[in-house]
């Protein structure tokens, strides 16, 4: 355990746990009521706002996917980023004004005011059945981090100890101060980790003995019959699992994750809705899809020099009287296996506190907009249900409980991730992003009715939500194999398995007819 770390990264180790504690005791004030405790009372800055909305779409699933796609793969993962502005302005036109209007804690309030209580609840509850898998996925990357860092190795049991103790202290971390103490925790992470990065490029470019131009040159001609590793657009037609960043996923099933994580995903979206107004919330929101585009440029350039690093040999030989770099790992821990056996000392500690700020990232970002929905959506209303009047700092008390069930609940998943990741050997990005498609479908398409048309009842929106979950499951290779012939069974990328998934659930949402009583038509005329 630390073996590979020397005295002065055990220093720097030991002043950033002193960071975190004296910066877990200044956030941490005591919220004094929901609104606090929720939505930071609606005073957060724009600036900070937008660093958290990139530091909770990130994190960790950027600090080691980014290098597995560029070790792996190439540009076209920034291609993405296309659909990523698109998804972004519809949010900011459609969806925001809207949330402010209603004045809402969760975006999920927005369903109530046409379907009831109800379709509130139930869509609560798919996000939280489907924020469960991606940050449960999000989590499990980290806890390869960490594992690697602790044991050097990615073996069960010391992935599952370093889940363990990742949620121990995320949530210790962030209990008590809420949503502010979270956006302040984001952006400390992510100036951490971005400079982690900047450092790893640097001592790459060291490393390696070649220019820039002579790097870019082997990058554009890896080799005889490879691809070119520098592809920013790829304009193939190809339904597959790889091409799920070719242009048309980016124009089709990027543009509806965005929409989703933007505007219907209560973890990103809480954010937006502690800035002061509508137009600040959407600020933060486009900004921080600007700032991800250089941010997980950086990622992704580290995989590309670890790819001349580790498979360039002829151009690491060069380097008079070095050895010839040899990597011995399995493919997902190229970024950590070059951290633990390569980097000098100190510049190794400061790039695993990187590492670290993005695993704590990680779990911040879900705990809070996870306990929000909790006791929002479904515990208020069923103490309102059953006639009791509680204080707002019992709620505050509620929420802190149900934070701990988050981080039990994402741990469990992390682990299960473990298993889920290594039998199918996805890409840990398109693995991160993949596993929002349960979720996302069915909320697409229930919203893309509420918003567009005046069609839809109880009983539709309860069998949309299911059968975007159902359909994307369906379309899974390992699940297909269960009731299709071998000659009918298809690999399809993710972004196709979404886009399906909400055609089907907005087909289903629109089979029903408005009911007679419309609580936001009674609301209007009061």
């Amino acid at each position: 355990m630390l073996a590979n770390y020397t005295l002065p990264d055990l220093l720097l180790f030991a002043f950033y746990g002193l960071l975190l504690l004296v910066s877990g005791w200044y956030f941490n004030r005591r919220a004094q009521n929901t609104s606090d405790y929720f939505l930071g009372g609606q005073a957060m800055p724009v600036w900070m706002v937008a660093m958290s909305v990139l530091a909770t779409s990130q994190s960790a699933a950027t600090f080691l996917g980014g290098p597995d796609q560029g070790y792996r793969g190439n540009l076209t993962y920034l291609a993405t980023n296309l659909g990523a502005f698109i998804a972004a302005f519809f949010v900011a036109r459609v969806l925001i004004p809207r949330f402010y209007q209603l004045k809402v804690f969760t975006v999920y309030e927005l369903l109530e005011t046409r379907f009831g209580a109800g379709a509130k609840q139930q869509a609560g509850l798919m996000y939280l059945f489907g924020r469960i898998f991606a940050s449960g996925a999000r989590l499990y990357m980290a806890a390869l981090a960490v594992a690697m860092i602790l044991y050097g190795n990615i073996a069960a049991s010391s992935v599952i100890t370093a889940t363990l103790l990742i949620s121990v202290i995320g949530l210790i971390y962030s209990i008590y101060g809420g949503i502010r103490t979270v956006i302040y925790s984001d952006v400390m992470q992510a100036f951490t980790y971005i400079g982690a990065a900047v450092a790893v490029i640097i001592a790459l470019l060291i490393a390696i003995p070649a220019d820039v131009p002579a790097i870019l040159d082997v990058l554009q001609n890896p080799g005889a019959g490879e691809p070119s590793k520098l592809t920013l657009f790829d304009s193939r037609i190809d339904f597959s699992p790889s091409g799920v960043f070719t242009l048309t996923s980016v124009f089709t099933g990027f543009v509806l994750l965005n929409i989703a994580a933007f505007g219907l995903d209560q973890d990103m979206t809480q954010r937006v809705l502690t800035c002061r107004n509508a137009q600040e919330g959407a600020k933060a929101m486009l900004w921080s899809v600007v700032m991800v585009i250089p941010v997980m440029l950086l990622f992704i350039v580290i995989g590309l020099l670890l790819y001349i690093y580790y498979q360039q040999p002829d151009l690491m030989a060069s380097n008079a009287g070095a050895p010839v770099p040899q990597f011995a790992g399995e493919p997902v821990t190229i970024f950590m296996y070059y951290v633990l056996t390569d980097l000098p000392a100190g510049l190794k500690g400061l790039v695993t506190i990187g590492i670290l700020a993005a695993a704590l990232s990680t779990l911040n970002s879900g705990l809070n907009s996870m306990s929000s929905v909790l006791i929002q959506d479904l515990y208020r209303p069923w103490q309102r249900k059953r006639g009791q009047q509680r204080s707002e700092h019992h709620f505050v008390n509620a929420g802190r409980v149900a934070m701990a069930l988050v981080a039990l609940a994402l741990a469990s998943m992390a682990c299960l991730c473990y298993y889920w990741q290594q039998y199918s050997d996805t890409p840990l990005l398109q693995f991160a992003l993949g596993v929002m498609v349960f979720s996302y479908s069915g909320l697409l398409g229930v919203y893309f009715i509420t918003l567009f048309t005046q069609r839809g009842s109880p009983a539709s929106v309860t069998a949309a939500l299911l059968c975007g979950f159902i359909i994307p499951l369906l379309l899974q290779p390992y699940v297909m194999s269960w009731y299709l012939p071998e000659a009918w069974q298809l690999s399809l990328g993710f972004t196709w398995q979404l886009v399906i998934g909400t055609l089907v659930a907005t087909l289903v949402c629109a089979a029903g007819h408005q009911p007679e009583y419309m609580p936001e038509k009674k609301a209007e005329a009061k």
